[in-house]
Order: C-alpha cells, then sequence, then structure tokens
C-alpha cells in the first residue's frame, strides 16, 4: 500500500479504498509538518480497549468503580450502563435516536456522581490504583507531536478529570495537548458539586459543543488533519476546523468487530481491529515527520 509505512501491512489493518489512503498520506506529507493536527478521542482510542482478555476501563469506569463510589452507588452506575452501552453501540438504531438517550445516560451518571461527594484530592490516587492503560506505542505518539510541535487535541466524552491525571502520571502531558471534555467542579471545599457545560456524549463531538472556544480558529493554518476514534460519533470531531484541505480519518474497532465492520469501513479511511497498539498511527506520524 504505502512502502513507506511498512505498519500498514499489519493483519489488523483494513482498508476499503487503497488508492484513497495512499493519496492522502502523500498529500499529508506534501503539505509539510507545519499545516498538520492530530484530533483524537481519548476511551478506548488512546487508551486501551482490553488486556489479557478483560476490559480496561475507561475515565468514566475508573471513577464508577473506585474507592469513593459507595456499592449503592457502584450498583446504579452499572445498571446505566448495561442498559445504555448496548444502545449506544447498535448499529441498527438511528443517531436521532442515540442522541437524547445518551443525554439521558450521560446526565444520570454525572447526578450519582455528584451524590457521592467526590474530593479533588483524591483522583490522582484513584488513577494510580486503576487499571487504566494507554496504548502500546503511547510515549512514541505523544513524544513525536511534541518533539515536531504538532498540536494534539484530545475531544472526550469522558472526565477531563481523570483522563487528564492519566496522561499526566504517563509523563506525557506535553504543551502541545489541548483537552475538551466533561471537567467537574468543585467547592471552595474541594468536593464535586456538579459537572461545567455544555454535557459532551458519545454522538456530539462537534461543533456545537465547542462554541467559544476558539480553539480550532487559533489554528486555521492547521488544514491537514489525522482523526482518531473508535465511535461513529467520533467521526464529527474535526467539524470546527474552519477549512480541511485532507483529513486522514483512522478509527479502532474494538468490540463486535464483525457485525460493525462495514459500516466503519465505510466511514473510516483505515480500520485497525482488535488492535490495542499505535503502531500503524505512529508508523505513519514517522513517515509525515520524516525530514
Amino acid at each position: 500500500l504505502c512502502p513507506q509505512v511498512p505498519e500498514l501491512g499489519k493483519a489488523t489493518v483494513r482498508i476499503r479504498q487503497p488508492e484513497r489512503v495512499r493519496e492522502i498520506i502523500q498529500a499529508l506529507r506534501e503539505q509539510g509538518v507545519a499545516k498538520l493536527q492530530v484530533i483524537s478521542d481519548f476511551d478506548m482510542t488512546l487508551s486501551r480497549f482490553g488486556c489479557n482478555g478483560r476490559r480496561c476501563p475507561t475515565s468514566h469506569n475508573i471513577l464508577d468503580t473506585s474507592r469513593v463510589i459507595s456499592e449503592d452507588g457502584k450498583r446504579k452506575l452499572k445498571d446505566l450502563l448495561h442498559h445504555y452501552y448496548p444502545i449506544e453501540i447498535d448499529p441498527n438504531r438511528t443517531l436521532e435516536e442515540k442522541r437524547p438517550l445518551m443525554v439521558e445516560w450521560w446526565t444520570k451518571a454525572h447526578e450519582l456522581l455528584v451524590q457521592q461527594r467526590i474530593h479533588k484530592n483524591d483522583i490522582a490516587q484513584i488513577v494510580r490504583e486503576s487499571e487504566a492503560m494507554l496504548r502500546d506505542g503511547f510515549t512514541e505518539f505523544f513524544d513525536q507531536l511534541h518533539e515536531n510541535n504538532v498540536p494534539l487535541f484530545i475531544f472526550s466524552a469522558g472526565v477531563g478529570d481523570v483522563l487528564e491525571e492519566i496522561i499526566r502520571q504517563a509523563n506525557v502531558f506535553y504543551p502541545n495537548v489541548n483537552v475538551v471534555s466533561n471537567y467537574m467542579a468543585f467547592s471552595d471545599e474541594g468536593i464535586l458539586t456538579h459537572f461545567k457545560g455544555p454535557l459532551i456524549h458519545t454522538y456530539n463531538k462537534n461543533n456545537s459543543v465547542l462554541q467559544g472556544t476558539g480553539y480550532f480558529q487559533q489554528l486555521s493554518t492547521r488544514t491537514s488533519i489525522i482523526l482518531l476514534g473508535d465511535s461513529m460519533g467520533d467521526l464529527t470531531m474535526a467539524d470546527g476546523v474552519p477549512s480541511v484541505e485532507n483529513i486522514l480519518k483512522i478509527g479502532f474497532l474494538n468490540d463486535k468487530v464483525e457485525e460493525r465492520r462495514k459500516k466503519y469501513l465505510d466511514s473510516y479511511d483505515i480500520v485497525l481491529e482488535s488492535d490495542e497498539t499505535l503502531d500503524v498511527v505512529n508508523g505513519i506520524l514517522r513517515y509525515l515527520l520524516a525530514e
């Protein structure tokens, strides 16, 4: 496909239009590093989906299952997950159907978390005690972008405070990393009182929740984009970019691979099936950032 990126030959890689992918990669390289930015989801995209046959926790799961949540709270949060997650990934439901249900899920989950009177000072320890894992190759990924001054925009429906702590503890929270997510608000005593708006869920990751941040406006010359996601909702993350010239969409297909494959191949340029690494992304970056 692209001899300069041998990682694209991995068994986990699926591409519906190889010629088109080759053209996009060449265009990204020709445009140069100064025009590049990376827009990425976090949970199950930069973090691992599974490890040794077990699911790895998302930033919400890390809180939901931590020692600061009562047994009753844990049970209720789990019930919400079992009710809403199948809806979130159901290939037969439309986005119109899913959106209000996702708002319902996130709102209920956030309300339950607020009832737990979580203390701000506990978050670092909660993350340390968790089984959070970034994908293999994450250090090279963050380092390459940092060293080449390529902005990394993490757009997450998770919990921003937890997510930031994960990358901080991994020693990769560099100045080129910008996060938009659901952040907690704390009282003067450091107790969680509410979540700051606007609510970001799986299916509204687009311009509608970026109003007023002006993030992409500041980067208006960064018209080459690599987009990384693991759900259909992640495909709109670049919608706020003023004038996209080239965009390469890479999708991690982690779960229910057979039944969702067609949809992913129709939507993402490159699909990585049950791949817990950033090998392919790093390979592409290496080629794009090489002198």
